[in-house]
């Protein structure tokens, strides 16, 4: 003999109550999705519309330099070539390789002061700590355009004016603050106990921060280099005083750049040189994003 048993049942009113429940979730999440969406749309293309116009008027013929037509239009790989011309004085390849030296050395240096720096501020206890801290964030808000007087001075009586070591070193004395400040936030917040762990397994302090501390902040150290070595790349002012014809980075040649006409400002070779020593960068960022998205956001969150 079966016995019935009597199941709740839902009814339609009950199935429509859900279903208008569900709709609402859905539009308070889609609402503020799309504005997000809608506002980094917005960002994207404020940020790259400059880049796009260069390289549209660097692919431009130099007699439509002014045109303002949006799309590519009279398409020339002449401004490559003029930018290239060593005829005309544009040694762009020169500068580029001027450039890259630079950048290696004070990314490099950078790194390997910095790194130590970042270290002691964050795991040492030890008098003048705060006053050495306090230092380097001056040093990175001290004008640059107040040491080129100085330092023009400086290099020419040692002789040194127009030498790597005169853009290589004041380059540093920039690149060092961030890269100081960056990973001393980072290794502020890494757990002491590996170190100590590391510290009983019988490692001294250095071979504890060797082995156990510098690979867990590669993310960190690979994104301070990327941002250092840009930083280095970019640098014109102290550059466009203290470099020479054979040492001037690219920042330097662009701006010396000159048309084949006497008097004439070579807007679309500028822009042809300003996309080769862009595109390098760009794609460094896109492969790397990462990694660089990693590093900064390490330090941000306590294990």
């Amino acid at each position: 003999m079966s016995v019935a048993v009597d199941r709740p049942r839902s009814t339609t009113r009950d199935r429509s109550r859900d279903n208008d429940v569900v709709a609402v979730r859905v539009r308070k999440h889609r609402g503020p999705r799309a504005r997000t969406l809608i506002q980094a749309a917005i960002i994207t293309i404020w940020c790259l519309l400059p880049f796009y116009w260069m390289i549209v008027t660097a692919f431009r013929d130099v007699g439509y330099t002014f045109d303002t037509n949006p799309l590519p239009s009279h398409v020339t790989l002449d401004n490559f070539k003029t930018a290239f011309s060593t005829e005309l004085g544009n040694h762009l390849g020169r500068a580029l390789l001027n450039s890259l030296f630079i950048g290696v050395c004070v990314t490099a240096i950078a790194l390997l002061v910095g790194i130590s720096a970042a270290y002691a501020l964050a795991r040492l206890d030890f008098k003048g700590k705060s006053f050495i801290a306090g230092g380097i964030l001056a040093a990175s808000m001290f004008p640059g355009v107040a040491l080129i007087s100085p330092l023009f001075q400086l290099f020419t009586d040692i002789h040194w004016f127009g030498s790597y070591q005169a853009l290589i070193l004041p380059s540093i004395s920039f690149v060092l603050p961030l890269t100081v400040y960056t990973l001393t936030s980072f290794f502020r917040e890494m757990p002491w106990d590996l170190e100590e762990a590391a510290r009983i397994d019988g490692c001294t302090r250095i071979q504890a921060f060797r082995r156990i501390i510098l690979p867990l902040a590669a993310p960190a150290v690979f994104t301070t280099a990327i941002l250092a070595f840009i930083s280095s790349w970019n640098e014109y002012l102290i550059s466009n005083q203290l470099s020479s014809a054979a040492t001037q980075p690219v920042t330097v040649a662009i701006a010396q750049f000159a048309g084949s006409q006497p008097h004439q400002e070579p807007y679309t070779a500028v822009m042809a040189a300003g996309t080769i020593v862009t595109i390098p960068l760009v794609i460094l960022v896109l492969v790397f994003q990462r990694r660089i998205v990693a590093g900064l956001t390490a330090g941000g969150v306590k294990g």
